[in-house]
């Protein structure tokens, strides 16, 4: 493209301490969060006519972490593609050659709120039902691709007035097929499942312990457990696991964990007692007896003996929502099949990363062929697109979390995001249930 006509479709404004340069469809941005991986604005879409989130990625070829982790989001979010995944809508950079690339911009939906928020609210059955629904639907669908999140929790789950829920933030994600060893140390401490805090690796099943933490918290309205020794907390809870478990454990863990006192734990009508769960439901019958007994085969200590995913959406507190369209949509396609095997220099990343922009860029030359604006339900609030205001109130929360660049040096991974939003941001009542 001519230097010319490139610098013409851009314009460049202050967000904070940063400068945003982008296409000029682009109007309104308006700051909603910040972190060590990227600065997220709302903004309005004047192609799509709708309001959507733009994230610019904070330095992302200072070192081969960050290349890296840019080039797997990246390239991840070009491939799914399910209702409970968030949408990238476009992704751009104002640099013109490969010499003077540094900056990177992607596009998404915006949504209303991440879990933070509606775990304040007073849920009945049927939005705790469906809530949870379309997690496990999120997450099946990234898993038959292989794909595993890593990082799920609160502020990687983000809603919609409508009662629509889309999972976020693959910066951190892995793909199962991969022979490397994955740490565990990525993923936030409360929102590990036991096999990753005893160092046995990730089980396909442990991102429901993730589901299920966020479920627990839906219904204790936000109570934490904010322990410095989980592996303690855990088994306070669900008490000390068999010798057939213990004896999965690799020597000196299972040393550490016969050392640690035994607690018999606590029935899970002593854990989730009617009291925390609203009213049954008249309409589709949902109870507090049937939320416990999906809870106690979630929240297994054994990944072996925990439910899967198939049989979760089964359950009878969730199969009233049950779509084949939605559980059975046809998994993602991964073009690079080395995605956590490559190792390269940050040039190389930086090529590799360019070469995806550009091919984005391509596939759209001739026309939006993603992110399309999808018909928006009566539930929604504001049923017609406006253009964001930097005087409306702050109440759209970006699709995209940035979390700590690196997590040990944070071990519970507070967002700088979330811990920015969650004073400003609101959201009425959620919508009827689809």
């Amino acid at each position: 493209m001519n230097k010319n006509k490139r610098e013409r479709e851009f314009y460049s404004l202050d967000v904070g301490d940063s400068t945003f340069t982008v296409l000029k469809r682009y109007q309104n941005l308006r700051p909603i969060g910040s972190g060590a991986q990227g600065i997220v604005c709302s903004a309005y879409d004047q192609n799509l006519e709708r309001n959507v989130a733009i994230k610019k990625l904070s330095r992302p070829f200072q070192n081969q972490t960050h290349a890296k982790r840019a080039y797997r989001e990246l390239v991840l979010m070009k491939c799914v593609n399910h209702k409970n995944i968030i949408g990238l809508l476009n992704v751009f950079t104002p640099q013109k050659s490969l010499e003077e690339f540094q900056d990177v911009y992607l596009v998404m939906e915006l949504m209303d709120a991440n879990l933070c928020q509606v775990i304040q609210m007073e849920l009945d059955h049927e939005r705790l039902s469906y809530l949870l629904y379309q997690m496990l639907c999120g997450i099946k669908h990234l898993h038959a691709a292989g794909i595993i999140h890593r990082d799920l929790k609160p502020s990687n789950i983000v809603v919609k007035s409508d009662c629509t829920l889309k999972i976020l933030d693959f910066g951190l994600a892995r793909t199962a097929a991969t022979g490397l060893l994955m740490t565990p140390y990525v993923v936030t401490r409360y929102y590990r499942a036991p096999e990753v805090i005893l160092g046995m690796g990730y089980q396909a099943n442990g991102q429901y312990l993730s589901v299920c933490h966020s479920f627990r918290l839906l219904i204790y309205q936000g109570s934490e457990f904010l322990d410095i020794d989980q592996w303690n907390k855990v088994i306070e809870q669900l008490g000390t696991p068999s010798q057939e478990f213990l004896m999965k454990l690799n020597q000196s863990v299972r040393t550490y964990v016969e050392n640690r006192p035994r607690y018999a734990g606590y029935s899970f009508e002593k854990l989730f007692p009617d009291v925390l769960f609203p009213a049954d439901s008249e309409h589709n019958k949902l109870k507090a007896s049937q939320a416990r007994d999906l809870l106690s085969k979630m929240l297994v200590i054994d990944a072996s003996k925990r439910i899967s995913v198939d049989e979760a959406l089964q359950h009878p507190y969730i199969n009233v929502w049950y779509d084949p369209a939605e559980v059975e949509a046809p998994p993602p396609k991964i073009t690079d099949k080395q995605l956590d095997e490559r190792e390269h220099t940050v040039e190389e990343w930086k090529d590799l990363i360019y070469k995806e922009v550009c091919e984005w860029e391509e596939w759209t030359k001739n026309g939006v062929i993603r992110g399309q604006p999808p018909p928006l339900g009566a539930a929604v609030i504001d049923s017609s697109p406006q253009p964001a205001s930097s005087s409306s109130s702050a109440n759209d929360v970006s699709s995209m979390s940035t979390e700590p660049s690196d997590p040990s040096s944070d071990p519970t991974m507070t967002s700088d995001t979330e811990s920015s939003l969650d004073s400003h941001t609101s959201l009425g009542a959620l919508g009827c249930c689809r």
